[in-house]
């Protein structure tokens, strides 16, 4: 046996068609103004951050893409594991009606009630922010892309800048602006369980402490 074969027979994998490929992103509930003025909520798994800028990815039968086409702002509120229940009780509902999957969704206009979540005002966004998320982040919206694809795109791609951030004292390293990680723990959702974080296991060559 040749050393490739050995390779490969050590390391096997399989192919697979998985129906989703969230393999684990932080849980992240944004929040928006509706049409009334009223604040919706809307949870999701599908956002990643570079530098300032906070890339989102949202269904075209949202809410919050249609609040975020019109209003072109938001809060991105990111909760830790202890609000797991409050984030799972908003996923059945919508901010829009009639629901656009009434087989899967039920319209809710009051969200922060009916996850028993508390809205703060923001400072530089007119959407409020979620009390209970340790960290906080107001932005605007800078670019909405349609996917290339080969079928008609169900989603949408929203560039955001994070305008302020907010994080509350006890995951703030002493004296600095950083957040400890070993203080904070976001709510991870990985193929569609949810998890929290476990012990360090190490730190990248450009953390800065």
């Amino acid at each position: 046996m040749n050393m490739e074969m050995k390779i490969q027979q050590d390391y096997e994998h399989q192919i697979i068609q998985p129906n989703i490929l969230y393999f684990g992103t932080p849980v992240a509930l944004i929040t928006t103004l509706n049409p009334d003025g009223s604040p919706n909520i809307g949870p999701m798994s599908s956002a990643w951050a570079l530098g300032y800028t906070v890339v989102m990815g949202w269904s075209v039968k949202a809410q919050t893409l249609t609040n975020l086409e019109r209003e072109k702002e938001c809060v991105i509120n990111l909760p830790g594991p202890e609000l797991v229940d409050k984030v799972e009780a908003l996923a059945p509902l919508t901010g829009r009606k009639p629901s656009a999957c009434p087989e899967t969704y039920r319209y809710e206009p009051n969200k922060f009630k009916a996850a028993g979540l508390t809205p703060i005002p923001s400072q530089c966004v007119q959407p409020p922010r979620i009390a209970e998320c340790p960290i906080q982040l107001e932005a605007r919206v800078t670019a909405i892309h349609e996917p290339v694809s080969n079928n008609k795109s169900t989603f949408r791609i929203i560039e955001t800048h994070v305008e302020r951030v907010h994080a509350i004292p006890e995951i703030i390293k002493p004296g600095t602006d950083h957040i400890d990680p070993e203080c904070w723990s976001p709510l991870l959702y990985v193929f569609r369980h949810y998890f929290g974080t476990g012990q360090e296991l190490g730190r990248t060559f450009k953390a800065e402490y």
